[in-house]
């Protein structure tokens, strides 16, 4: 009976660090999702900017001459 008892016990420490880590996984995979539709933003800003600047710059070009 001891052997079936220390089976269980090993088996409930696999079962729990495997949940640990199972959690953890699908946390870090979350954070990467959110990271990635973040730098979609920010790109399609640098791009509003960028365009924003090139008009801003022909205005003033046109304004010196």
């Amino acid at each position: 009976m001891a052997k079936k008892n220390q089976l269980s016990h090993a088996a409930k420490k696999i079962g729990a660090a495997i949940g640990r880590a199972d959690r953890t996984a699908h946390k870090v995979a979350k954070a990467g999702i959110v990271a990635r539709e973040e730098l979609v933003q920010l790109s399609k800003q640098v791009e509003s900017l960028k365009r924003q600047l090139q008009k801003t710059t022909k205005r003033l070009k046109n304004a010196l001459t």
